[in-house]
């Protein structure tokens, strides 16, 4: 028991490190991390008595550990506020203004299939122009504020 709880522990602190980072949206559901850092714990447990090889137990946990958590939303208006916005705000404002623009861009989002690979695909460059044009909107008619 004392193993599980140990990888339970390190999945909690992994994905909160994600979730910091790329997900902020998600980095106060406790409920979310507890979950999620459970069933990693217990899938890697589950693969290696099983008699898989350390690294496949380490690839099966991060599957449930980040399970629909390859595109970040935050990280791409994060990215169009530093490449189109910077010149306007000082660099410490830069990502507490992507965060407060992350629900503005909410429906910007929900026209496209945001898969692991989507900022590999052509329709990325549409994505982030229309961020960029959302964003200028807000910002023309809300100010910095």
């Amino acid at each position: 028991m004392t193993t599980q709880k140990n990888e339970y522990s390190y999945y909690k602190v992994k994905l909160r490190e994600l979730l910091r980072s790329s997900f902020p949206e998600l980095a106060s559901n406790t409920k979310f991390i507890e979950d999620r850092s459970n069933w990693a714990a217990k899938a890697y447990e589950g693969a290696f008595m099983a008699g898989n090889p350390v690294e496949e137990c380490d690839r099966i946990a991060d599957a449930i550990l980040f399970e629909n958590l390859h595109f970040s939303k935050y990280d791409t208006v994060f990215r169009v506020v530093c490449e189109e916005f910077d010149t306007l705000m000082a660099d410490d404002d830069l990502r507490p203004f992507a965060l407060k623009m992350l629900p503005i861009c909410k429906p910007v989002f929900a026209r496209y299939e945001l898969t692991e690979n989507f900022q590999d695909s052509p329709e990325y460059d549409r994505l982030y122009s229309e961020l960029t044009g959302t964003i200028q909107i807000f910002i023309e008619q809300n100010g910095l504020q």
